[in-house]
């Protein structure tokens, strides 16, 4: 199906995507954090989607286009219960958008988007024929879930092992905001970290597949207070969240088979854990475009879902 519209309104960024003939065209804002802040409330994330989308479709559709159908993340993820308000402002204007054009709507989870986004952009959307594991790392989440083809949904999603604690990006933006990074801070923290020629012997902290994120945040805090310099600090940031991946997929793999691994997320667009993970893995990932928060794969999805 050409011409499918998405939309993702989630706690980072508001966000539309246009699937057409095979392209992606997306435009995307951040939600505006204060200096020093690590986040927003639901309140205040609602009240800037509902700013920011209008003009996010005026500008992605800036004359009349023919739209098939409109999609929405209107769930953080698809486990009953899932809900967060800033959802709905994506799922009202899909809603209404749907209703004025007479076009079908459909709704995902934003972590079914993030799934879809990393496979468009790594070209591998024909991993949704057969069962793969995908992680999706970022600031909410950090989950590694089965993924199988789903003639209704087009794929459905198991989980099979999370981090028990902090969420990887958490703990790249609690380290950021130590450092005095600005918010979200993977692109800063990552630059940092290139400026340091050190490598750390890490010890994972796992539970069988689930990981435990917390001790970098203390760790970084306590390298910081004995001096250790910045760039130091965010090498071993990151350094430890890839050493927590890498174990969670040795186990997984043991346990499911030798299954294509995909990397979706934030958390994800960092180089040196793309590039370490794809050379022993052969792991696919996303371009930093389609790694954040963005309505992309909502789109693709919609199409598939209307095929």
């Amino acid at each position: 199906m050409n011409n499918t519209l998405g939309i993702d309104t989630s706690n980072y960024t508001t966000s539309a995507a246009l699937f057409q003939n095979g392209e992606i065209r997306q435009e995307k804002m951040l939600l505006p954090v204060k200096p020093g802040e690590l986040g927003l409330r639901q309140s205040d994330a609602v009240f800037h989607h509902v700013q920011q989308l209008p003009v996010l479709l005026e500008a992605l559709l800036p004359s009349r286009q023919p739209i098939a159908a409109v999609g929405a993340s209107s769930r953080p993820r698809d486990l009953e219960g899932s809900y967060m308000p800033c959802f709905t402002v994506g799922f009202g204007t899909a809603k209404a958008i749907s209703r004025a054009l007479g076009v079908p709507m459909v709704t995902f989870s934003h972590q079914a988007g993030h799934i879809a986004a990393a496979l468009y952009s790594a070209g591998k959307l024909s991993l949704l024929q057969e069962k793969f594991i995908a992680f999706h790392v970022s600031g909410g989440t950090t989950e590694a879930v089965l993924v199988t083809p789903d003639e209704k949904s087009v794929f459905r999603t198991e989980l099979l092992a999370q981090s028990l604690d902090l969420k990887g990006g958490q703990a790249v933006d609690r380290v950021g905001a130590m450092l005095g990074l600005s918010f979200p801070a993977g692109k800063e923290l990552e630059r940092l970290a290139q400026q340091a020629d050190i490598r750390y012997k890490i010890k994972p902290s796992l539970k069988g597949a689930d990981c435990s994120l917390s001790g970098i945040e203390n760790k970084c805090r306590d390298m910081l207070q004995m001096g250790k310099p910045k760039e130091e600090i965010a090498s071993y940031c990151l350094q430890s969240i890839l050493v927590a991946l890498n174990a969670m997929a040795e186990e997984l793999l043991k346990r499911y088979g030798e299954l294509p691994l995909l990397f979706a997320g934030g958390v994800m667009s960092n180089g040196m854990i793309r590039r370490v993970l794809t050379e022993k893995y052969g792991a696919y990932f996303a371009e930093p475009a389609f790694s954040a928060d963005n309505a992309a794969g909502i789109a693709v999805l919609t199409s598939l879902k209307g095929e």
